[in-house]
């Protein structure tokens, strides 16, 4: 299986603000295998069908924050957001 890890480094046609939501839902896919979580269960416990989960793990759909809320909510994560000085 590809996963982002391997494909990050030649991507430079996503903007840095899109690369912050793909590297969270990689972050987040990582953490649903290291749980051993398929995407039928993380589907039923965020109430989303498997193959809607699947088009946002396979980059088919850039998710909302919303989404990526549930998804870490389905695996026990929650996302942080700071801000900081852009200077």
């Amino acid at each position: 299986m590809i996963v982002w890890d391997d494909l990050k480094d030649g991507t430079t046609l996503i903007s840095e603000d899109e690369m912050k939501v793909v590297k969270t839902l990689s972050k987040l896919h990582n953490s649903r295998l290291k749980l051993g979580v398929t995407q039928k269960e993380l589907a039923d416990r965020i109430g989303m069908q498997q193959p809607q989960l699947a088009k946002i793990e396979r980059m088919d759909s850039m998710p909302t924050l919303v989404t990526l809320n549930r998804y870490a909510r389905g695996l026990g994560l929650e996302i942080k957001m700071s801000l900081v000085s852009s200077k």
